[in-house]
């Protein structure tokens, strides 16, 4: 049965290193424990679930995801000044991650006198993946 490969319903586990377009890494699991998840669930981005359909149990390769199939697309809007007295005191420095009073995270883009710039896109988000996944287990 499992000959077939990975298919819709099966709960799978993957090795994986994530790479940006300059070749940095920005998340892997190896030597760690596997991601695991069920497959066709929309538990992970579109594109690395697409990709591990029909591979079989230590299969590996390597997959580009457009940002349409991975964090969705940058949106401009979505990067906003604020005062920085809204900060009261504390202390707010360039790439730092920040979370606004109705708990969405967003990243300090920049800091001057009056103002913060935050940028509530998600870092990923408008970015082309790369990923060399391997598949641990199929149950």
């Amino acid at each position: 049965m499992a000959d077939e490969g990975v298919k819709n319903g099966d709960k799978i586990k993957v090795m994986y290193t994530g790479y940006l377009e300059d070749g940095s890494v920005f998340d892997s699991n190896e030597g760690k424990e596997a991601l695991s998840f069920e497959v066709g669930t929309g538990q992970i981005i579109k594109g690395f679930e697409n990709a591990v359909i029909g591979m079989k149990i230590g299969e590996s390769k390597s997959i580009i995801i457009k940002p349409e199939e991975a964090y969705g697309e940058r949106h401009e809007e979505m990067v906003v000044k604020i005062p920085k007295t809204q900060f009261q005191g504390e202390e707010i420095k360039e790439g730092m991650m920040v979370s606004s009073s109705n708990g969405m995270q967003a990243t300090v883009v920049s800091v001057n006198e009056e103002d913060v710039t935050l940028d509530f896109n998600f870092p990923l988000a408008g970015k082309t993946l790369k990923f060399d996944l391997k598949i641990a287990a199929i149950n």
